[in-house]
């Protein structure tokens, strides 16, 4: 029963955005590439989209991706986004839920989100790497919408980034983690949804922390 309400609640949205913006479900199939019919059982309750083309829908519909899955009755909250005392423990819930669930065929660990961020430390300090901050933060925040307490660092730090409020090496710290919630593609691909954003929100977390001990070893030096 709560399935079908669900369901039915994304089907009316889904039909209300395609009545907006004068959009058949040959023209969204087209758009999409994904099958006529499957629009169609989605759209009437008969079979539950998934995550994959629910971003399909959000880019082209062009509306927030959390609007759509609220309305297929998809979590957007997930336990670990709660504040933790032990970072790994986030780490390990994270690793355990992508496994259990065949999620995932790689391996989550702090480690890998470090790595990716040192990468995108370098390229933080490129031309390209800075115009990209400045020219996709706002699209990229526009598309997600207010998934967790993360996007308020993350928004925080955009501003502090481009009004250049801090020091060289605290600003590439920044942009190495703006970066990582740009790009869809890092640890987790952002499509698996809200799974996708978790190493986003720990990558901020990871540069929140390194940017801390900067302050402290400031202040007693």
């Amino acid at each position: 029963m709560m399935s079908g309400a669900i369901n039915n609640n994304l089907g009316l949205l889904l039909k209300q955005l395609l009545n907006e913006r004068s959009i058949s479900m040959r023209k969204l199939s087209e758009l999409t590439e994904i099958d006529t019919a499957t629009i169609s059982r989605i759209i009437n309750g008969k079979s539950k989209a998934n995550p994959d083309y629910l971003q399909k829908f959000a880019d082209i519909l062009d509306v927030p991706i959390t609007d759509l899955f609220i309305a297929a009755g998809y979590p957007i909250e997930p336990e670990w986004e709660k504040p933790q005392t032990d970072i790994q423990i986030s780490f390990n819930s994270i690793q355990n839920f992508l496994e259990s669930a065949n999620l995932y065929d790689k391996t989550f660990t702090f480690a890998s989100v470090e790595q990716q961020l040192s990468k995108y430390e370098q390229y933080a300090q490129t031309e390209e790497g800075k115009d990209t901050i400045l020219k996709s933060f706002g699209e990229k925040l526009q598309k997600v919408g207010s998934i967790g307490p993360f996007i308020n660092q993350l928004k925080d730090m955009y501003e502090k980034y481009r009004l250049k409020k801090g020091k060289s090496s605290e600003l590439t710290l920044m942009g190495s983690a703006l970066i990582y919630f740009i790009l869809p593609v890092d640890i987790i691909p952002d499509y698996i949804f809200p799974i996708g954003y978790l190493d986003d929100a720990i990558a901020v977390q990871i540069v929140v922390n390194l940017l801390s001990m900067k302050k402290r070893e400031h202040e007693t030096s």
